[in-house]
């Protein structure tokens, strides 16, 4: 995977979880908040009942201003201004809390004026229904106002897991947010690791196949010291056998120029020399070189050349080894003597170039990975295929550098068809 298409996955899929994550919280906020701000309301009508009952039950009158007062997130005083008993404000506030549907537990207090401090409180909870009020174990902080002189105070210590025990659903959402985050931070670590071995593969093949020239060239220059020599020609057993040496070595040379053009191609580094060019022509003069791969195999090599204008705009050096590729292809995967049929013609302002051959062909489930780097159809009972699977990916990729298409069609036992469409060349350039 290129270096520009991990950065753009990173950044993109960064910039998504982020604004994921920030809508995420602002829903959370947003909800809780609003939970809130409806506890703190029901609250606030519950201990404002309660105080009117508890005036109507005493017979006194309530103050008109800062009759209850929110203390903190979960405490609240009522300045009722008068003495009450302990027994009618219970009563009063269960009666008050359940007219509001508050089934929250709660602790309450009262202020003793002459001791200072908030005395009688108790816990009332919900959840005990037998024994549902117990003693406070330290007395409930009291409200350090003036005009606060007679005054109880509620204080809910339960609040917060109420209000979260209600956001279940945001909760759970949250909860698969940060899931998802955390699979993409892992996606990426192990993208990036395969990236570094990737990487590490590709130099020590890159490497390796440049130290795979430096005897690779000398044992050819030896092999043609030995080819020229008196003695090994009148012999021909040597003679033979230094042939065999240098057809091996020419295909070993063969082999490594592929990989490394591939490591340069993979590397970013593709510069194509780009020059107007007559196919047909170029055809013409690579056809001796591509008839001997073919009739060495007892074979035919067919010329349909129709097209009437076969300009167009390519890297020559790159177009012979497509034609090459294909034609390789073609005899390497006939079972019998190859027939090769190379076509070229004229559609709308295209030029389509075609290669078919009479080969094993290739199964339709292999058809969409034909392309791929490395694979390899299964040859069945034709053992003698060798190559590394880098010819049609060389192919592909030649022809997406120059923005040509390419199609493959094929049938099994039926051989197979190449076509490349290139745009003709047009005399003010393009």
């Amino acid at each position: 995977m290129r270096n520009v298409i991990i950065r753009r996955v990173i950044i993109l899929g960064a910039f998504s979880c982020l604004s994921m994550l920030a809508l995420q919280m602002y829903w959370v906020y947003r909800t809780w908040n609003l939970q809130e701000q409806e506890f703190n309301r029901r609250v606030n009508q519950a201990l404002l009942d309660a105080a009117n009952e508890l005036a109507q039950m005493n017979l006194f009158a309530l103050p008109s201003q800062k009759l209850v007062q929110q203390v903190s997130t979960n405490y609240w005083v009522v300045n009722v201004n008068n003495v009450f008993e302990a027994s009618d404000l219970e009563h009063v506030l269960g009666k008050a809390f359940e007219a509001q549907s508050l089934k929250e537990d709660y602790e309450y207090g009262i202020f003793d004026c002459s001791s200072d401090q908030m005395v009688r409180g108790k816990m009332v909870k919900y959840s005990n229904v037998k024994d549902n009020t117990q003693p406070l174990a330290e007395p409930m902080p009291k409200h350090y106002d003036q005009d606060f002189i007679y005054y109880f105070g509620v204080i809910f210590p339960g609040k917060s897991a109420k209000i979260l025990s209600s956001m279940w659903l945001v909760i759970g959402f949250t909860v698969l947010m940060l899931l998802t985050v955390a699979f993409f931070i892992y996606s990426m670590i192990v993208i990036l690791r395969q990236k570094q071995l990737s990487e590490l593969q590709r130099d020590f093949i890159n490497n390796m196949t440049h130290e795979f020239k430096t005897p690779i060239s000398t044992i050819n220059i030896s092999t043609d010291v030995f080819l020229k020599n008196e003695k090994i020609l009148e012999d021909p057993r040597l003679s033979r056998y230094a042939g065999i040496i240098k057809e091996q070595v020419l295909r070993l040379n063969t082999q490594v120029e592929k990989v490394l053009q591939l490591a340069k191609i993979e590397r970013d580094n593709i510069e194509l020399n780009v020059e107007e060019i007559d196919l047909t022509e170029l055809i013409h003069n690579i056809v001796p070189s591509i008839e001997l791969k073919v009739t060495d195999k007892n074979g035919h090599l067919h010329l349909d050349l129709e097209a009437e204008n076969a300009k167009i705009r390519a890297d020559k050096l790159h177009l012979t080894n497509i034609l090459h590729n294909l034609v390789d292809n073609g005899v390497k995967y006939s079972k019998d003597a190859p027939d090769i049929r190379i076509g070229l013609r004229n559609e709308n302002a295209e030029l389509v170039l075609s290669v078919k051959d009479n080969g094993i062909g290739i199964p339709k489930e292999h058809l969409r990975r034909v392309f791929d780097k490395f694979h390899r159809v299964p040859t069945g009972n034709v053992h003698n295929v060798k190559g590394f699977g880098l010819g049609l990916f060389y192919v592909k990729t030649m022809c997406k550098e120059h923005k040509w298409t390419i199609n493959l069609e094929s049938e099994l036992g039926q051989g197979t068809l190449v076509e490349i469409r290139m745009p003709i060349a047009h005399k003010n350039g393009a």
